[in-house]
């Protein structure tokens, strides 16, 4: 269950009009927090990210399953499942199993390194188009908030 400082953000993030990825973001902050404190680990920065993304689907937020080709079958089919069942109490079974898991990975994967690595990896993915959009959408939103 995420924590409700994090839910509260999220919810706040939805009324200030952001995006879905952004509301996410509150949930994959707070995991990468519990896998520096020591709560739990994970083999990687991608499934540090994952977990977040599914704890947001869970809450609530209208994050969309990725689309076929850009992750696993396994990921599509456990995001098409956490956003059908949203807002659910998750199964303690299922959820001690999950933590037992984690409890037994490493903790490298929410070092600064490990998500610059990640960062860089996943900008590299991205094309030159993209890039340009993503940098003129920050601008006009950085050009919003300094007129206001």
């Amino acid at each position: 269950m995420p924590e409700k400082e994090t839910v509260r953000r999220a919810r706040q993030d939805k009324r200030e009009g952001k995006s879905p990825s952004t509301q996410a973001g509150e949930f994959v902050r707070e995991e990468i927090e519990h896998i520096r404190e020591g709560k739990h680990g994970a083999r990687s920065t991608k499934q540090a990210i994952a977990i977040g993304l599914q704890k947001a689907r869970r809450a609530g937020v209208k994050l969309p399953a990725p689309e076929k080709g850009e992750t696993s079958e396994q990921t599509r089919k456990s995001a098409k499942s956490a956003l059908k069942h949203a807002g659910e109490k998750p199964s303690p079974k299922r959820s001690r199993a999950a933590e037992k898991a984690l409890k037994r990975e490493p903790h490298k994967a929410a070092s600064k390194q490990a998500l610059s690595r990640q960062a860089h990896s996943a900008a590299k993915q991205r094309t030159a188009k993209e890039r340009s959009a993503s940098a003129k959408k920050a601008a006009r939103t950085r050009a919003r908030r300094s007129a206001a």
